[in-house]
């Protein structure tokens, strides 16, 4: 089993900035994608940001220049750092990741979520 646990949510004002942590454990061999997903009430999840083995990166377009996703492999961790950060980006945001187990092969992990609100 592969346990993704996120930390950093909170509430903050416009403009201000947090920190999201993720921390994966469990029978790992390597990960693959690492991403950051959110979902706000009432409407569809989306993808926010991802970060692949080599370092490559994707974000939502309304992100960009204000979101950075980083991992470190040393430690199974992936963050996303937030800045300027809108009312909009209010949301439950869960990591996600794409492990290679040494018992059941290749999972699709996601964490229980963790609340961010931007008041304005």
């Amino acid at each position: 089993q592969v346990r993704l646990v996120e930390s950093g949510g909170g509430l903050v004002q416009a403009g201000g900035s947090l920190r999201l942590s993720c921390a994966a454990s469990g029978n790992i061999v390597r990960i693959n994608t690492m991403s950051w997903q959110r979902q706000a009430p009432g409407k569809y999840p989306e993808l926010v940001a991802s970060i692949s083995p080599g370092g490559r990166t994707y974000y939502l377009d309304s992100v960009k220049g204000r979101f950075t996703v980083s991992r470190n492999d040393a430690n199974n961790t992936v963050s996303l750092q937030m800045n300027s950060l809108k009312p909009e980006d209010t949301a439950v945001y869960y990591c996600a990741a794409q492990v290679l187990t040494g018992d059941v092969g290749t999972v699709d992990s996601r964490g229980q979520g963790t609340q961010v609100t931007v008041s304005s």
